[in-house]
């Protein structure tokens, strides 16, 4: 037995346990596990500092270093994220139906845990302590394994957590860390088919892709975010700049920022030299069509098929200028993938047709694009954003790590 698959049969043995417990001992664990976090801060730094090291010295861009780096900060953050969780209502056992048959049987459908989760991440050391916080108390073991460049952030993490789980009497496999951060341990884990009853990828495209491409255990896609905002005809101007601004410079780096901006010809000599004069103050970087170069006299690039296409994840942003809000949604059927999109307007049939017919897990009338997240959404932290329409689409949170089963009471009923 590989050392992955002995790891996967610690945790599916382990599952049971967490399966099983009460919601007052799930809530008593998270808060002591938000507690140690605190506690332990300085042994976090550390180990995350030498990861920041290392991967500055592999020459990782400065976005990719911020969303890698931990501040005392951040790590409060995340152990206010666990109390959050710790707070909300436990989804396990809700009965979501339930009625009696013509024979007397009693249906009740039931909300279960999904079981053992697989999570497959980037160089986001936040994302193992929201994942494992979320999968605990919806009552699933779960199985990590993020990027090589947060390795020893993740080390410790996870043995900080495991100690918290010790400490409330059950068995710490619940969470486990893959430490082997090769390609082919991912290819492996990817067809953990008996051992993992879900596959989860958060990061970028090529991760996403091929988890999906590769996996032969069922996958919840989460989506890169090429989130558009468009500007009507009929927008608050002032408004459009503060929301464009906000959701391209807020935190660049995340998969909720936009990058691409549609503006309505009508509003178009108007808006862009005053959109562009705002995003100058972080140095944005834009890509345009002819019209929006016309405009800005040819000081901004031009864009190829491939910029709108693009999640840039930096200080770059693609521009076009578009005739009516039916080019609108066409431009975002054909480029965006399917995470959060917005527009800004005063019109409010312009609205409701935007939001009937953009198809994306997010759409928004007059806001930032940066709202789609679990914490904003009062979910208290979330595993991914879902691009898909099955089972999860959006902020995953806790009710979209379960399942649900049938529960039947009888009185001897047989079939004839």
């Amino acid at each position: 037995m590989s050392a992955l698959k002995n790891l996967a049969a610690r945790l599916k043995s382990a599952q049971p346990a967490i399966a099983g417990a009460s919601s007052a001992l799930k809530n008593r664990l998270l808060r002591e596990i938000a507690d140690a976090l605190e506690e332990n801060q300085e042994e976090i730094l550390r180990a995350n500092e030498g990861d920041v090291s290392c991967a500055a010295q592999h020459g990782i861009n400065s976005i990719m270093l911020d969303r890698l780096a931990l501040t005392p900060e951040r790590i409060g953050a995340m152990a206010a994220g666990v109390r959050k969780v710790a707070a909300l209502s436990d989804p396990i056992g809700e009965i979501l139906s339930g009625k009696t048959l013509p024979n007397g049987l009693v249906l009740k459908k039931v909300r279960v845990p999904l079981g053992v989760v697989g999570i497959i991440y980037e160089a986001r050391p936040n994302v193992t302590v929201d994942a494992a916080a979320l999968c605990l108390k919806a009552s699933n073991g779960v199985m990590l394994r993020g990027g090589k460049e947060a390795l020893q952030s993740n080390m410790a993490l996870v043995r900080i957590m495991q100690d918290a789980i010790r400490r409330v009497g059950l068995n710490p496999d619940i969470v486990l860390l893959v430490e082997d951060t090769s390609r082919e341990t991912a290819q492996e884990m990817m067809t953990l088919n008996g051992s993992l009853d879900v596959l989860i990828p958060r990061g970028g495209r090529g991760l996403i892709q091929s988890v999906v491409q590769n996996a032969t255990i069922p996958v919840i896609e989460t989506g890169a975010g090429n989130c558009h905002i468009y500007v009507d005809a009929f927008a608050d101007l002032e408004m459009a700049a503060s929301i464009v601004y906000n959701a391209k410079t807020s935190r660049p780096s995340v998969c909720n920022a936009c990058e691409s901006l549609l503006v309505h010809e009508g509003v178009a000599r108007q808006f862009l030299p005053m959109c562009k004069e705002r995003l100058e103050q972080k140095n944005v970087i834009l890509l345009g069509c002819p019209r929006a170069r016309q405009i800005l006299e040819d000081k901004i690039g031009l864009a190829t098929e491939d910029d709108y296409a693009a999640e840039f994840l930096g200080y770059v942003l693609s521009v076009r200028v578009v005739d009516s809000l039916d080019e609108a949604v066409a431009h975002i059927a054909k480029y965006s993938t399917g995470h959060s999109e917005a527009i800004i307007t005063s019109n409010l049939d312009n609205a409701f047709q935007f939001v009937g017919r953009v198809d994306s897990a997010a759409v928004y009338v007059n806001a930032s694009t940066r709202f789609t997240d679990g914490e904003e959404f009062g979910l208290g932290a979330e595993i991914g954003i879902s691009t898909q329409k099955l089972h999860a689409r959006g902020p995953m949170g806790l009710e979209e790590l379960t399942s649900s089963k049938y529960v039947i009471f009888g009185s001897g009923q047989i079939r004839e």
